[in-house]
């Protein structure tokens, strides 16, 4: 969740009361990095006690200067942000005065019509080999799926903000897959796709997305497209569809 860049330009609270138990472990991240601005826990568990962690949540964070903060009565927090919607917000490790802080909440940039994929999105071109993960063997290669298949379709994943297990069940169901920069012009991706499907993801307000790949969406009647999220959304706008942005945003977390 924290490496998801869906949550670029975001503070993420977590409702579940115990956070940190299980700790840190480099096998599980969505990205190469946390996108998460801010995280809010109720208790943040002291040192891990899975038997896979590397290290302790804490630890992780303070890494990647990512500013948390416990002792938050997170369910009373989401009920408010429920009831108001999602709010703007300054989490401080320096600044401890709470008028200056909350003026500085005030004057923040809305997300609304922030362009973030250009923030979050690949800079170059990737050939995707990695597949599932084995209990025994860790994350398996390409190769270890290719023989339950016969034709291996290709796929040219447009990086909205992409998460990396969306391109390992792609790699485990027998596709071949490259992921290209959300910058990538449209005669760049379909000369790398030729005639195979078009994935998009992401995140951010799909108006807002200004990259090459985001306006010439109207190519999708040229091959089989689909879009998860961001991707989905402006795909929509491409054939004319509306979209607007929800009064909060929810996840959960699964177990694998």
């Amino acid at each position: 969740m924290l490496t998801d860049p869906s949550y670029k330009g975001q503070i993420v609270t977590m409702t579940y009361p115990e956070i940190g138990n299980t700790g840190i472990n480099p096998e599980d991240v969505e990205s190469n990095r946390p996108w998460v601005e801010g995280f809010i826990v109720r208790e943040a568990w002291g040192p891990p006690s899975n038997w896979r962690h590397v290290e302790s949540l804490d630890a992780y964070l303070r890494r990647y200067h990512v500013c948390g903060i416990a002792g938050i009565d997170t369910r009373a927090l989401t009920r408010r942000l429920r009831d108001g919607g999602s709010q703007m917000a300054v989490l401080s490790a320096t600044d401890l005065d709470a008028d200056r802080l909350a003026r500085k909440a005030r004057e923040l940039r809305s997300l609304v019509g922030r362009d973030l994929v250009k923030e979050v999105t690949s800079d170059h071109p990737v050939h995707w080999t990695t597949g599932e993960w084995d209990l025994e063997k860790g994350y398996l290669p390409a190769a270890a799926f290719r023989g339950k298949f016969g034709r291996v379709p290709r796929i040219v994943a447009i990086d909205f903000g992409i998460k990396q297990n969306i391109l390992r069940m792609m790699i485990s169901h027998g596709f071949d897959v490259t992921v290209v920069p959300a910058g990538a012009t449209r005669r760049r991706s379909w000369r790398t796709l030729r005639t195979a499907s078009s994935c998009r993801t992401g995140r951010g307000t799909p108006k807002a997305c200004r990259t090459p790949s985001g306006r010439s969406a109207r190519s999708s009647g040229r091959s089989r497209c689909s879009g998860i999220c961001l991707g989905h959304q402006i795909m929509g706008l491409a054939l004319g569809g509306k979209t607007f942005k929800l009064k909060f945003a929810t996840m959960a977390a699964t177990s694998r």
